[in-house]
């Protein structure tokens, strides 16, 4: 059998229209809580937006979820400059590189979604969704601040490749950490929900 699951039998997205609110508002919460410098913020937490794009494509059906949550996130990083908690190192014209780079995260999120069964032998396929979709998001938000914001006038291939080695697996062990504890959560409310279920037809 194909490893991809026709639309109508695919388990994710969400079907239930309460858990996908549900889901949505928990994943704003997450990104407000640790996105940026601002009063909702929990320093000790790294952020978790890439992690939530994931996550969003994956679970939630409608499609102007993506550009409300890039909405969002934008808010929040000039939010967090308005109040001086954060410099404009970052916000350059190579910020809408994060468009594209948030754009492969929910991309990656909606095709692990086609192949998602509730069994642990969905953990590798999961696990190489998650790689491959974070090579290309790494590539293309760090690449392209790198080489396009002109906060490098010395910017080379050789130095983007050093910065790599150093940068992303920390930003790989976020994204998986986040979406590690997403899935449990998930997994939890299907056992939940499989439960009464099975009570109420008792």
């Amino acid at each position: 059998m194909s490893i991809l699951l026709a639309p109508s039998d695919a388990i994710l997205p969400l079907r239930s229209r309460n858990a996908q609110i549900a889901t949505a508002a928990l994943l704003a919460v997450l990104m407000i809580c640790t996105r940026g410098q601002h009063f909702a913020t929990v320093d000790a937490l790294p952020s978790a937006s890439w992690a939530v794009f994931f996550l969003a494509g994956a679970m939630l059906r409608p499609g102007w979820v993506f550009p409300a949550l890039f909405v969002l996130s934008s808010l929040l990083d000039l939010a967090s400059l308005a109040l001086g908690r954060i410099t404009d190192w970052c916000l350059s014209p190579a910020y809408w590189a994060l468009a594209l780079a948030y754009g492969a995260l929910w991309m990656g999120g909606r095709f692990y979604a086609r192949t998602h069964r509730d069994h642990w032998r969905s953990v590798p396929r999961l696990v190489l969704a998650l790689l491959a979709t974070s090579v290309v998001a790494y590539l293309i938000s760090k690449g392209g601040f790198y080489f396009l914001s002109g906060r490098y006038p010395d910017a080379s291939l050789a130095g983007f490749i050093d910065r790599i080695a150093q940068y992303y697996p920390r930003t790989l062990g976020t994204l998986a950490g986040y979406v590690g504890v997403g899935f449990s959560v998930y997994a939890v409310a299907r056992l939940l929900d499989a439960r009464d279920r099975f009570g109420a037809a008792a």
